[in-house]
């Protein structure tokens, strides 16, 4: 049955949301703010890398399913409004910043009259602190005929359009589930959902604030492993074991899993960073600050990653001043261009700190990262020109292209054959028999490596050659733009 409905606020989740909608038969009008955006998706134009988005946000517009404005009036007749606004962290603090979706909340208000009292579904799909979506519905309850019903999303960059039209659940949050109001909320958007249902995705209904705490509790506990197995790293290169063996032996245990396992330089994006500040924030609120008080370590963790490539530099160069550096990769994961909170850019900046010569190179990111350096580092699209000459190579996004260099071709471009593997993709013994000195987090320097201290001994010496990176305030350095 097809639906006619609309999606406010066309960034990365609401333009995947937009055109997957139009793709599953739906009328879809996309609104934001922002002309130029706007502009560019009508003209079938993505204003982001993702893979398969540009095909079906073609496929959208060229059936006339799909359009785009920036009129809140051209809403007034569809019968589902999704929210797709970003809650980006607060200036002043760890706090989601919620002006956007309050804003788009007042508009649509206005306008929701015209359906004359008509059932109509208004579905958040944006990560909020708990609460929010009760304080929203109660902006609503004056609107004849209009129901909340929260329903977050679980988007991996790289898989967005995979993970709309095939999910692997879906969560509705609705004001009191078991209500006649309820039940009505539910069937408009299994209604929406109907090609989605038929394949027996799992769908729960559940009370607004667990839809929210859903949302915040898997990106928390997905940062958590990811930080755990980097904070047990730090232990593996103390004593000389491999992180990587540790990391395969604990994920075969059903309990653990195998995924989020493999150590490096830590987590970033526009998701997880300012989420589980977001959700220690809320819990501050709610009184239950100490409950969460672990993910500050799990933060602090995710900093001292970026701090430790700086240090490795340092070991195997010495003072860092006009040395050349190249950094493979300025996306924050492959397959997307997004560069929020990235940290291969974090480590280039730190790196350029503290003296060196850096480039930048990746096949996407580089204009996100132009518009957040300004000027600060070189960025070389061409891997190869980014390579040549260079004293040491920084592994910091896992792109195909990277991971399947050929160390011995790659050898003969550089100026010293020197690698800092920053996600452990690479094989070390591969790379060493073909001249090159590399260092993995995680993983002796050499494959005979330092080996535990015994208890009553005296420690390891201390690293030498460290080189301080600058000092990171709170939040988040590299800021949305």
């Amino acid at each position: 049955m097809t639906t006619t409905l609309s999606v406010i606020g066309v960034g990365y989740l609401g333009a995947v949301h937009a055109a997957a909608m139009a793709e599953l038969g739906h009328d879809v009008i996309g609104l934001d703010i922002d002309a130029e955006r706007i502009s560019a998706l009508q003209a079938g134009i993505p204003p982001f890398h993702e893979p398969g988005f540009e095909q079906i946000l073609r496929r959208g517009l060229d059936s006339g399913r799909l359009r785009f404005t920036t009129d809140y009036a051209d809403l007034a007749h569809a019968e589902v409004h999704f929210l797709g606004l970003g809650t980006p962290q607060r200036a002043d603090g760890f706090g989601a910043d919620l002006s956007h979706l309050d804003a788009a909340v007042a508009s649509l208000a206005q306008v929701l009259p015209a359906r004359g009292g008509a059932p109509t579904l208004v579905v958040g799909k944006s990560t909020v602190p708990a609460g929010t979506a009760r304080v929203l519905a109660e902006r609503l309850a004056p609107v004849e005929g209009a129901d909340l019903l929260w329903n977050p999303e679980f988007l991996r960059e790289g898989f967005a359009v995979q993970d709309t039209l095939d999910p692997d659940r879906l969560v509705y949050g609705v004001h009191e589930p078991e209500t006649p109001a309820a039940e009505r909320a539910v069937a408009m958007l299994d209604r929406v959902y109907a090609r989605i249902l038929e394949r027996e995705a799992p769908r729960l209904v559940m009370g607004y604030e667990a839809a929210e705490l859903v949302k915040a509790s898997a990106n928390a506990f997905l940062a958590t492993k990811i930080s755990f197995i980097n904070a047990v790293s730090e232990m593996c290169e103390a004593t000389g074991a491999d992180v990587t063996d540790v990391a395969r032996a604990i994920g075969m245990d059903d309990r653990i899993g195998s995924k989020f396992l493999r150590a490096g330089v830590g987590f970033g994006g526009g998701c997880l960073p300012k989420d589980i500040r977001a959700f220690m924030a809320s819990a501050e609120q709610h009184g239950v600050g100490e409950a969460l008080g672990f993910l500050r370590e799990v933060d602090a963790v995710n900093e001292r990653r970026r701090t430790r490539v700086v240090e490795l530099a340092g070991e195997m160069l010495g003072d860092l001043t006009d040395r050349r550096i190249t950094v493979l990769g300025a996306a924050f994961k492959p397959d997307s261009d997004d560069t929020r909170d990235s940290p291969a850019l974090d480590v280039a900046c730190r790196l350029r700190a503290a003296g060196a010569q850096v480039t930048v190179t990746d096949p996407q990111a580089l204009d996100n990262a132009g518009r957040r350096l300004g000027g600060l580092v070189e960025l070389e699209p061409d891997t190869d020109e980014a390579l040549r000459g260079t004293e040491l190579t920084v592994l910091l996004t896992e792109w195909d292209q990277y991971r399947e260099l050929d160390p011995v071709r790659t050898a003969s471009l550089v100026e010293a054959p020197r690698m800092i593997d920053g996600r452990n993709v690479l094989t070390p013994q591969v790379w060493r028999e073909a001249g090159w000195e590399i260092r993995s987090l995680g993983r002796a320097s050499t494959p005979n490596g330092p080996r535990p201290t015994a208890p009553g001994t005296e420690p390891a010496p201390a690293r030498t050659g460290r080189i301080d990176a600058p000092a990171a305030p709170a939040r988040n350095r590299l800021q949305p733009v």
